[in-house]
């Protein structure tokens, strides 16, 4: 369910991002704008909630906002994405699969430590 969650919150807050860049025009987005990022915070706050470390899921949800909204600004606005741009957005998503790799690892190592302590205790 923590996925669908932070899936959720990373939605909303691309939309939030891109209204705002459409209120610069039409100020009747800003609706869209507050809408958004209050659902992306509930959203954040049900990952938290459901398990997920607060490192690992603000590092995804930043960064996938980053680079879904540099994106999506570039096929709505028209707004630049240059090679420098795209290569510095896969260096965030894979500094993120980084973050997500050394948390499992860190997971695993704490249960194998809290079993070896368990069954330490019980001899």
């Amino acid at each position: 369910m923590r996925w669908i969650y932070l899936t959720a919150a990373i939605l909303t807050e691309v939309t939030a991002a891109l209204s705002l860049q459409a209120a610069v025009d039409a100020p009747g987005w800003y609706a869209l704008v507050v809408v958004g990022y209050l659902a992306a915070f509930f959203f954040l706050t049900r990952v938290l909630a459901a398990g997920m470390a607060v490192g690992v899921a603000y590092g995804i949800w930043g960064a996938s906002g980053v680079a879904l909204t540099a994106v999506m600004a570039a096929v709505i606005f028209g707004q630049a994405l240059t090679g420098f741009m795209i290569i510095g957005l896969v260096v965030i998503v894979a500094g993120v699969l980084l973050v997500e790799i050394g948390s499992q690892r860190a997971h695993a190592a704490r249960a194998r430590q809290a079993h070896g302590a368990a069954g330490a205790g019980a001899s």
